[in-house]
C-alpha cells in the first residue's frame, strides 16, 4: 500500500493531538470493521469561529492522518465552513488515500460533526444541516 508524502508526514507528525479540558463540543465516533475511533474536541468563541481543535485517534496511519488533517483544515473557520468540510477534501488535501482506507476520511469527517453535534446541544445553537451522529458505533457500516 502506497501512501503520499502528506500522509507519512501526517502520521510521523500529527497535529493538535491531544484534548481540550473545557471543549466547546467532543465527538466520538468508530469503525468496529477496523477498529478505528477518533475523539475531536473544538474549542469555539462567542463568533462561533473555531478557534482550537484536537484530537486522539485510536487506529491505522491513515487514520491518525486524517484526524491531523482534519484539524488543521478547520482551524480558524467558522462553524458553517467546518460543516462544509467533507472527507474528499480532507483525502485530496492529503494526496490522496488507497481506496481501503477511504473510510479513514469518512471517520474523519464524521468526528467533526459530531463534535458540532455536541456543541449545538450544549450551546443551543443551530448549525445549518447538521445531523445527529450515529451513536451505536459497533454496528455503522461505511
Amino acid at each position: 500500500m502506497e501512501y503520499s508524502e502528506k500522509v507519512k508526514d501526517h502520521f510521523m507528525h500529527p497535529r493538535n493531538v491531544g484534548e481540550i479540558e473545557d471543549a466547546s463540543g467532543v465527538g466520538t465516533v468508530g469503525n468496529a470493521k477496523c477498529g478505528d475511533i477518533m475523539r475531536m474536541y473544538l474549542k469555539i468563541n462567542d463568533n462561533k469561529v473555531i478557534e482550537d481543535c484536537k484530537f486522539k485517534t485510536f487506529g491505522c496511519g491513515a487514520a491518525i492522518a486524517t484526524s491531523s488533517m482534519a484539524t488543521e483544515l478547520i482551524k480558524g473557520k467558522t462553524v458553517d465552513e467546518a460543516m462544509t468540510l467533507t472527507n474528499k477534501a480532507v483525502m485530496e488535501a492529503l494526496g490522496g488515500l488507497p481506496p481501503v482506507k477511504v473510510h479513514c476520511s469518512v471517520l474523519a469527517e464524521e468526528a467533526i460533526h459530531a463534535a458540532l453535534w455536541d456543541y449545538s446541544q450544549k450551546s443551543g445553537v443551530k448549525i445549518e444541516g447538521l445531523k445527529p451522529p450515529v451513536h451505536d458505533i459497533e454496528e455503522k457500516e461505511h
